[in-house]
């Protein structure tokens, strides 16, 4: 067992590879404390690790792909290394059929999204039996508090508020592969947000598939609302993001919030997903067009400087070119900050990959590319706006892109990039925008 071979000098190591949305990025820190707290010491180099999990995501075709591709490659490593674990979890488990392919390619333990807690278990059952462990809960059960976790750095944290989904988009395989919404009690949020000042943390991103129904089952009445108010007053907290707002659930509640909440940062991602009221309704997203432009004034009046980003989906079934232009006439009206675009992925068990009309891919590709094209040079637009302003940054790392430079970001979500000491990570400073591109901004400290 774990102990033994510690006692024999040898230290069990681990890789997690996480894939998909933030809950994820969360879900593999806790992943992390549960080994660290088994004795297991995170490792770097894939190739050198004990065990290598998989923290998997089934949105889109495309990141089943990648996954499958890797596993392939892991596989190879294993024939060489026999005594590789590997280990596999997330939302793809969930899915029918996946977990019998996944034991035909070498893969040692399943677990899905509802029994994460479980994983010393599991990985305690292999070891003792060398026979795979397949333990996927197809119902969620309540909310397990205090689970270790192991954060990747000290300035910005995600903390899950609320877990699964109930509005079943047609297009959608969240609702079936995280269960329905179940909220976590105010006081342990506010409690581990605490806990994250304390150790230094700047910055909170609160997580949910839908934060606006965060509230709803609980035995007191709160509503998310009620929860920004809350962490609001946490002293030493400098700023709060979340994601993900849905349209139809965004109260004037919410926005006054917002709009007068000292440390509630001016961004709301709220996806729009398709322009067409024809289509909205066939993906089951209960608002029109008309319902989210309101929503976009009403915010823009009463949020001073917000930024407003959002998702959209081309090529949805029985989307004409009609359709499409509509969403490009809604690209223009409200001209989002920013926009994660996608082509339409068929998910088996969805209601929407079953729909006549499936569109060529060639149809979909070039409607994509008309949609960047617009998206793009409205963000640039705007990014150039901010040209010759004074901005607060929370500065946050070194840049990805120029290792020289440094990263920060403004309250309202723009990426900036700037010249300046080390010394600056993790504190707010003043800065000068001085080029606006499409993604980010450069800057110069005043």
């Amino acid at each position: 067992m774990i102990e033994e071979s510690h006692k024999n000098g040898k230290k069990l190591t681990y890789h997690i590879l996480t894939y998909g949305c933030q809950m994820n990025v969360r879900d593999s820190e806790i992943i992390s404390g549960l080994l660290d707290g088994m004795g297991y010491i995170e490792e770097a180099a894939l190739v050198e690790a004990d065990l290598v999990l998989f923290n998997t995501c089934s949105v889109r075709h495309s990141a089943e792909n990648k996954v499958y591709g890797k596993l392939g490659e892991i596989n190879k490593l294993k024939k060489k290394h026999p005594n590789l674990i590997i280990a596999f979890g997330g939302c793809m488990a969930q899915l029918p059929g996946v977990v019998t392919r996944l034991k035909r390619q070498g893969v040692d333990i399943i677990f899905g999204t509802h029994n994460l807690h479980e994983l010393p278990y599991l990985i305690e059952q292999f070891r003792a039996t060398q026979k795979k462990v397949v333990q996927v809960w197809q119902q969620h059960g309540e909310v397990i508090e205090s689970l270790p976790s192991k954060r990747k750095e000290g300035i910005s944290a995600f903390v899950n508020i609320m877990y699964g989904c109930n509005n079943f988009c047609s297009y959608c395989i969240v609702p079936y592969t995280r269960g329905r919404e179940r909220s976590r009690h105010p006081q342990e949020i506010i409690t581990e947000v605490i806990q994250l000042v304390n150790s230094g943390y700047k910055e909170v991103t609160f997580l949910g598939q839908n934060v606006n129904s965060y509230g709803k089952g609980l035995s007191e009445n709160y509503d998310f609302a009620d929860l920004l108010v809350m962490a609001d007053k946490v002293e030493g907290l400098d700023r709060i993001r979340f994601a993900t707002s849905h349209p139809k659930d965004m109260s004037d509640k919410l926005i006054d919030t917002i709009a007068n909440g000292e440390k509630l940062c001016e961004h709301i991602h709220v996806p729009l997903q398709a322009g067409s009221n024809t289509i909205l309704q066939k993906m089951n997203r209960g608002y029109t067009r008309d319902h989210y432009l309101k929503l976009v004034d009403k915010m823009r009046e009463q949020i001073p400087g917000v930024a407003i980003t959002s998702d959209l989906i081309v090529g949805f079934p029985g989307e004409t070119e009609s359709d499409f232009l509509e969403t490009l006439d809604m690209v223009e009206k409200v001209r989002f900050d920013a926009a994660f675009t996608f082509l339409y992925s068929i998910r088996s068990g969805t209601r929407a990959a079953l729909m006549d009309d499936q569109l060529d891919l060639d149809v979909k590709k070039n409607r994509l590319i008309r949609l960047n094209e617009l998206q793009y040079g409205i963000a640039a637009e705007l990014n150039r706006t901010l040209e010759g302003s004074i901005q607060n940054v929370l500065v946050e790392g070194i840049s990805k892109t120029n290792e020289d430079k440094l990263t920060a970001r403004t309250r309202n979500n723009r990426i900036v990039i700037f010249s300046g000491s080390k010394d600056l990570i993790g504190k707010l400073i003043n800065v000068k925008i001085t080029k606006g591109k499409t993604f980010s901004v450069f800057a110069e400290t005043v």
